[in-house]
């Protein structure tokens, strides 16, 4: 390819990440947000909570795209550039899936850490901020980090708007040098490099929080090993 050819490349991979980081931002506080409501006292914060997720998780990402490109200008008269109108569908597409990933690692904080709060007099929102989210949001990383990955993929969508990212470009270079086998393999692993990072990344968040809130590797197996001995009565070996 000429280097003008590999600049129209490399312009569609800025294109893609700059949609994957402001759609990943919008998804994750759309997430966390319907996430706790979902778990809210209140019946009418739930069900709206969860009117949200059920519509946004049933509807195709694409044609979500479409309709906030297309139609949205239509009923509020405001015509977003296709940047934003890409993060705004994929953010609260994906944000939909999140919440639920949300929801389930707050139930899944044990009850008595709740009921510790409660009697030390803490408010709703001191538990929630002091005791469940510390607990709860490490466990909601490798999820995050599989989502994160199909978001990236999904920002291929944008190409149907005529958005300029990696998908749209690598098709026009494909148009002008007629060599499909070989751009779409190039596509192929820039997409899998990205993904790799980001893999790499979550993972050391993974050990970062964990480690802050004392659920490293090390400690589970240094805590399976002192109970096991004090159920089998050899302590004194371990130690």
């Amino acid at each position: 390819m000429t280097s003008g050819l590999w600049r129209l490349v490399l312009d569609g991979v800025w294109t893609t990440v700059q949609l994957l980081v402001f759609s990943a931002l919008l998804a994750t506080a759309v997430s966390f947000v319907v996430g706790v409501a979902r778990t809210h006292r209140l019946w009418i914060v739930r069900f709206a909570a969860g009117f949200y997720t059920e519509v946004f998780r049933g509807t195709s990402a694409l044609v979500m795209i479409f309709w906030v490109y297309f139609v949205l200008p239509l009923v509020t008269g405001w015509q977003l550039v296709p940047m934003w109108a890409g993060t705004l569908a994929l953010g609260l597409t994906y944000g939909a899936y999140g919440s639920e990933i949300v929801r389930g690692a707050l139930n899944a904080v044990d009850p008595a850490q709740k009921e510790g709060g409660i009697a030390l007099g803490f408010t709703p929102w001191q538990r929630l901020r002091l005791i469940v989210l510390p607990q709860a949001v490490p466990e909601t990383i490798p999820s995050f980090c599989n989502l994160l990955i199909e978001l990236l993929k999904g920002t291929a969508l944008v190409s149907a708007m005529g958005m300029g990212d990696l998908t749209f470009s690598a098709n026009l270079v494909r148009l002008a040098l007629q060599q499909s086998a070989e751009i779409y393999t190039y596509v192929l692993l820039i997409y899998f490099a990205i993904a790799f990072v980001l893999t790499r990344l979550m993972r050391s968040l993974e050990k970062r929080l964990k480690a802050g809130v004392g659920k490293d590797a090390g400690t589970f197996s240094a805590a399976r090993e002192l109970k096991r001995a004090r159920t089998t009565g050899v302590e004194g070996r371990v130690a």
